[in-house]
C-alpha cells in the first residue's frame, strides 16, 4: 500500500489553488450568518458605527482562528480535527439581546463579554461531561428548542424590515403639540410664585402620531427585492451559486439601495485598509452570576447540538468519532466562546451549513476549513469590509433576514418532523407544552415585572424556557433513553443555524 492511500480523506492536502477556491466557498456559504449576529447585537446595543464596524472585524478574525483550532487541532486538548468551520451561534442572541436592551451602550458590551468570557471557562471544563449528556437530548428536546430559536429570531429580521419597536424608526411618534404643551405647563409650574400645580414626576406622553420613518415603501420594496431574488436563485441556481443565494440577494438588495441614495460609503471611505483586532477594546468585561449562568445554559444546548453535527460529520467523512475526540472539538466551542469574549466577540460553534456543504461537495479534506479559516482572518484585518458591511440597511438585511431566520426554524420543524408521536404520545405534549412556554417573553414580554430582579436575565429568553422546559418534560416523559443514532440523524437534516 502507498503512503498515498494511506491518508484518509479528512487528512488529504490539495493543491494550494483548489484549497483556496474550496475554502473560499466554505467562507461564503457562511458569511452572511457570520456577520448578521454582530449586527443584530451591535445595533441592540445602540453602539456607534465604527464600534459595529470593530464588531464585524473581530467576529471574522475569531471565526478565522477558532476555525483553525478546530480543523487543525491544538494540543491534544483542542480541535476535533475535521472539515468544520465555526461561527457565531444564532442561539446565543436572544439573552444577548436582553442585556443589551437592559444596558446599552459600552456597559451592556461589558456584560455581554463578561457573560461569554465566564461561560467561555465553563464550557471547557464541563465539555467532557456535555459529550455524555447526548441521551438527554433526542430530537424532540433538540427540534423544539431549535424552532424556538428560530421563531424568537425572526422578530429581528422583521424589525429590521419595519423599524424596531422603540426609538426613531418606532411606528408612532410623540404628537409635537402635545409635547410643546408640556413643556410650556412645566416651565408654568416651575415659575416663582406659580400656583400651577406641580407637574408628577416621571409624566411622559405617550406616542399616538404615525412615523413617517415606520414600514417606509421603499425601504419594504427593498426587503421584497432581496427576499425575491434569494428565492429565485435558489430555484434555479445550481451548484455552488445556489449555495450563496442569501449572500447574492444581500448584494442585490445593497446595490439597488445605492442606487436609491439609501445607502452610501462615507464610512467605507473613512475606514483603513488595514487595522488589528485588539482584545478588550470597550473595557473590562463585567461579570455578572445570573448572566454567566444563562449564557452557559446557551452553551450547553449549543454543544449538545455540536455533538450531534460532529457525530452525523464523521460518518459522512468515514472518520470514527471516539470520545476523546468529541471532548476534543466541545472543548473547542467553549474555547472559541472565550477567545470571542476577550476580543470583543460572541459564542461560538460549528456551522452547519457548512457539515450541509461537505455532504454536498463531497470534499471531505479538513485543510479546505483551515484555507477557509485563514481567508476569514484575513478579512477580520480589513475594516473597509466590516465598514461595508455595517453601512448596508437594515432592509436589505431584513429581507435576507426572513431567510436565514426562517431556516431555523425550518430546521427544528424538520428535526421534529422525525419524532416519533404514533407510539409515544408523549412526544407532542413535550413539543406543545415547551414552544407554549417558549413564547411567554414573546408575546408577554412584562410578564416577570413582580418577580425577583435578578432572575430576569433567566426567564426573559424563550429559547431557555423552551431548553429548560423540553429537557424536563422528555425526563418526565420518557427518561433519559435516547441513544446517539437519533441525535446523528437529526443533525444530518440541520442545514442551517
Amino acid at each position: 500500500m502507498s503512503i498515498e492511500s494511506a491518508v484518509h480523506p479528512v487528512d488529504e492536502k490539495l493543491p494550494l489553488p483548489r484549497l483556496g477556491v474550496l475554502g473560499l466557498q466554505h467562507v461564503l456559504v457562511m458569511y452572511a450568518g457570520a456577520v448578521a449576529v454582530p449586527l443584530i447585537i451591535g445595533r441592540a446595543l445602540k453602539l456607534t458605527p465604527d464600534q459595529v464596524t470593530l464588531l464585524i472585524s473581530a467576529d471574522l478574525f475569531c471565526c478565522g482562528v477558532v476555525t483553525l483550532i478546530q480543523a487543525l487541532g491544538a494540543t491534544q486538548w483542542f480541535g476535533i480535527r475535521l472539515p468544520v468551520m465555526m461561527g457565531v451561534t444564532f442561539a446565543s442572541v436572544a439573552p444577548m439581546i436582553a442585556i443589551a436592551n437592559a444596558n446599552p451602550g459600552v456597559v451592556g458590551a461589558q456584560l455581554i463579554f463578561g457573560s461569554i468570557i465566564g461561560a467561555g471557562i465553563i464550557s471547557i471544563l464541563i465539555a467532557p461531561i456535555v459529550s455524555r449528556m447526548l441521551r438527554f437530548f433526542p430530537p424532540v428536546v433538540t427540534g423544539t428548542i431549535i424552532a424556538v430559536i428560530g421563531i424568537s429570531l425572526m422578530r429581528v429580521g422583521i424589525n429590521w424590515i419595519f423599524g424596531n419597536p422603540f426609538g426613531p424608526t418606532a411606528p408612532s411618534v410623540v404628537n409635537p403639540e402635545h409635547a410643546k404643551w408640556l413643556a410650556d405647563a412645566t416651565a408654568t409650574a416651575t415659575a416663582p410664585g406659580s400656583a400651577f400645580p406641580a407637574i408628577p414626576k416621571g409624566i411622559a406622553l405617550v406616542p399616538s402620531v404615525p412615523n413617517p420613518k415606520y414600514a417606509e415603501l421603499a425601504g419594504v420594496g427593498i426587503a421584497a427585492l432581496v427576499l425575491v431574488s434569494i428565492l429565485v436563485i435558489a430555484r434555479y441556481a445550481k451548484g455552488f451559486i445556489a449555495n450563496i443565494s442569501v449572500l447574492l440577494g444581500i448584494i442585490i438588495g445593497g446595490v439597488v439601495a445605492t442606487a436609491l441614495g439609501i445607502m452610501t460609503f462615507d464610512k467605507v471611505g473613512k475606514a483603513a485598509w488595514l487595522d488589528f483586532v485588539m482584545p478588550l477594546s470597550f473595557g473590562m468585561p463585567q461579570f455578572d452570576p445570573v448572566m454567566i449562568l444563562t449564557m452557559t445554559l446557551v452553551m450547553i444546548v449549543v454543544m449538545i447540538e455540536s455533538t450531534g453535527m460532529f457525530l452525523a460529520l464523521g460518518e459522512m467523512t468515514g472518520k470514527k468519532i471516539d470520545q476523546p475526540a468529541l471532548s476534543r472539538g466541545l472543548r473547542t466551542d467553549g474555547l472559541g466562546t472565550l477567545i470571542g469574549g476577550i476580543f470583543n466577540t460572541f459564542p461560538y460553534t460549528s456551522f452547519s451549513q457548512n457539515v450541509g456543504l461537505v455532504a454536498v461537495t463531497g470534499v471531505k479534506s479538513r485543510y479546505v476549513c483551515v484555507a477557509g479559516g485563514a481567508i476569514m482572518i484575513v478579512l477580520g484585518l480589513l475594516p473597509k469590509m466590516a465598514a461595508l458591511v455595517e453601512s448596508l440597511p437594515t432592509v436589505v438585511l431584513g429581507g435576507a433576514g426572513l431567510v436565514m431566520f426562517g431556516m431555523v426554524a425550518a430546521t427544528g420543524i424538520r428535526i421534529l418532523s422525525n419524532v416519533d408521536y404514533k407510539t409515544n404520545r408523549f412526544n407532542s405534549i413535550i413539543v406543545a407544552v415547551s414552544i407554549g412556554i417558549g413564547m411567554i417573553p414573546l408575546i408577554a414580554p412584562n410578564f416577570k415585572q413582580w418577580m425577583p430582579h435578578g432572575i430576569h436575565p433567566l426567564i426573559e429568553s424563550g429559547i431557555l424556557l423552551t431548553s429548560i422546559a423540553a429537557l424536563v418534560l422528555n425526563l418526565f416523559f420518557n427518561g433519559a433513553s435516547g441513544d446517539a443514532s437519533e441525535a446523528i440523524n437529526a443533525a444530518k437534516q440541520a442545514e442551517a443555524h
